[in-house]
């Protein structure tokens, strides 16, 4: 042991010798000063809030892929993480370690800048849809594993396997060579892509240390930093229909996931938008599809185009294409107008097996059958001032377009359209959503939940900017 403590000079506050094996240690692009801890060492100095070395890092990330790291033990260091944070330090330290605990994908083949985008989930929130192939159109290369939705959000992968024959589960191979060729690619995580998140994350849904924000921090990114990007721009949304309910931890969680990408060496900033009410019109699967449809061909809801614009030219900006906002939203409006967006969306879906028919003729997609409309009860016109997208997410989980277990069945057909949104004027028989739903047990509970989303005022509410703040 002294000779071993020799080796690599005086130990600091922040260096400690634990055990006669210590050992450099290589990985990823670190070179991490290795020294072996049995796991209650490690959760021992994190329940005593003590910051973890890389090496107990290490250890923890290398025991949880090889089982050495029994689930217990693993689910009492979340716990004491949660309770206890981490340090910037080590959270990229954990970020890296999972990063490298499974396949990291080399694109530095392809010419164009690769940048991607993630968005912490919220309600209506088909913001990939429309952004993957706007961005591939105007230059980018957007490889983008997406997931899938749990609880009252919606997620990236169900909304696109609502295309007929559409798949998400492209090996690498496929994965580079339709980069190559049309600059885009949505695929769900693989097996071999961070797999220590994989086993974390499933610990972490039903040991309540979901909120963590370093545990959100390593299981968004390592992700991300496996697909071998240059830039990343997060969404962060916050309100009644978001992760964050508060604009304090959305801004929490962004800083900490800007500085944590820079720490890794990658560019990034994060947006901060609002998700009180459902983005766009349509909540529900392939009522999504239809409608980032109408998006890409110049006929979407303006909110929704909001968000998309401003997240599209964030990507365009870490990606170096473009200098100004303004030449950002001339070049994007053309690729829309022109019908290049929507033709690497068509190609996108060709590419992944799915019904490119789709594209001219949303018909093709799955139609629920049965419809009902729900109607303003009032007795005289006035304001709708809120529509809680969290309510509006539970009734969509509640007529079959969402999951209460991530093992769960949906129904990609059904859902809502609303007429009426905050700041719409309402008068008496006004239809306010057009449910599609095919006869769920759920049903009459579903529409209770859309009753009470609506709140109305007399005068004219003022709605606040979707956009709240840019970190970088």
């Amino acid at each position: 042991l002294s000779s071993t403590r020799n080796c690599f000079g005086p130990v600091t506050g922040q260096q400690e010798i634990l055990s006669i094996d210590s050992v450099l240690y290589g990985f990823g692009r670190s070179l991490v000063y290795f020294s072996y801890m049995i796991p209650q060492e490690i959760i021992a100095k994190k329940r005593d809030g003590r910051a973890l070395l890389s090496a107990d890092i290490q250890n923890f990330v290398d025991g949880v892929v090889s089982g050495d790291f029994r689930d217990y033990q693993s689910s009492a260091l979340l716990m004491a993480i949660l309770l206890n944070g981490m340090s910037a330090d080590e959270t990229a330290h954990l970020t890296e370690m999972m990063t490298y605990s499974g396949e990291v994908m080399d694109l530095s083949d392809l010419s164009c800048p690769r940048v991607d985008k993630h968005s912490t989930g919220g309600v209506g929130d088909k913001v990939s849809l429309i952004l993957a192939p706007l961005a591939a159109a105007c230059g980018l290369c957007v490889p983008m594993m997406s997931g899938r939705g749990l609880g009252h959000t919606g997620g990236t992968l169900d909304k696109l396997e609502a295309i007929p024959g559409f798949r998400v589960d492209l090996d690498e191979a496929a994965f580079r060579a339709q980069l190559k060729k049309i600059n885009v690619a949505m695929i769900s995580q693989s097996a071999d892509i961070a797999p220590a998140d994989r086993k974390l994350y499933a610990l972490r849904d039903v040991t309540g240390t979901v909120e963590s924000i370093p545990l959100i921090c390593a299981s968004i990114l390592s992700k991300k930093m496996a697909e071998g990007i240059d830039a990343l721009v997060l969404d962060v949304k916050f309100g009644s229909g978001a992760f964050m309910p508060t604009l304090e931890k959305a801004r929490e969680l962004g800083q900490a996931l800007v500085q944590i990408s820079q720490k890794m060496g990658k560019s990034a900033s994060a947006i901060l938008t609002r998700m009180d009410a459902p983005s766009g019109n349509a909540v529900g699967n392939a009522l999504e599809v239809k409608e980032a449809l109408d998006c890409l061909r110049g006929e979407g809801p303006a909110d929704l185009m909001e968000v998309t614009y401003v997240l599209t030219e964030e990507m365009l900006h870490l990606g170096g294409l473009i200098e100004s906002g303004e030449n950002a939203r001339s070049l994007m409006e053309e690729k829309i107008q022109n019908g290049a967006a929507l033709e690497v969306f068509r190609q996108l879906v060709a590419a992944q097996g799915g019904d490119s028919g789709v594209v001219d003729d949303p018909g093709r997609l799955p139609q629920a059958p049965d419809r009902l409309v729900l109607r303003f009860e009032g007795d005289e016109t006035t304001y709708v001032s809120e529509l809680e997208a969290k309510k509006v997410g539970e009734a969509a989980r509640l007529l079959g377009a969402g999951r209460a277990h991530a093992d769960a069945a949906i129904d990609c057909s059904v859902g809502c359209l609303f007429r009426k949104k905050p700041g719409d004027v309402v008068q008496p028989g006004d239809e306010l959503v057009e449910v599609h739903h095919s006869g769920s047990k759920n049903l009459d509970e579903a529409l209770a939940r859309l009753k009470t989303a609506y709140r109305y005022a007399r005068d004219k509410p003022d709605i606040a900017p979707l956009i709240e703040s840019r970190l970088n």
